[in-house]
């Protein structure tokens, strides 16, 4: 394993863990050359679907791609790397058990619905790039919604 500091690859581990109910192994590990100590997780890879966009195309699943938008939308909130990790498990569960091909859109809604009982500010921001918000309308069209409870 490569340091995250120096990218020397004499590693050792220091502590070995199962989580996410004995699915993934967390090892804590320290670089020999640079002392730096960094965490790794070790899981075993099963999501392989398809990802159906609205144009017709399709392209493998990037777990990268969903993470990186939900922690835009999260950005400067008190959410915590735990409850992001444990968002994308559950939602990567649901998407596999849907098929080989899962709809873009899919996706997009399966992300919004768990950020509006994760965060109602990460909801927003992450509903207005999804949904292309034009106008300050839309916005309080969905502010709305999420104050009834919708």
């Amino acid at each position: 394993m490569l340091c995250s500091k120096c990218q020397s690859n004499d590693t050792r581990v220091l502590d070995s863990r199962e989580t996410d109910g004995h699915k993934a192994v967390r090892r804590r590990r320290e670089c020999q050359a640079c002392k730096h100590r960094f965490t790794t997780f070790e899981r075993v890879e099963n999501v392989k679907f398809l990802v159906v966009k609205k144009d017709g195309s399709r392209e493998g699943y990037d777990r990268d791609k969903v993470e990186k938008g939900i922690w835009k939308a999260c950005q400067k909130r008190k959410v915590t790397h735990d409850q992001i990790h444990k968002l994308i498990l559950e939602l990567e569960e649901k998407w596999t058990n849907l098929g080989k091909e899962i709809p873009s859109k899919m996706i997009g809604e399966g992300i919004m619905d768990a950020l509006r009982e994760l965060d109602d500010v990460a909801y927003i921001r992450f509903a207005s790039v999804y949904r292309q918000f034009k106008d300050i309308d839309t916005f309080k069209k969905e502010l709305q919604k999420l104050d009834k409870g919708v």
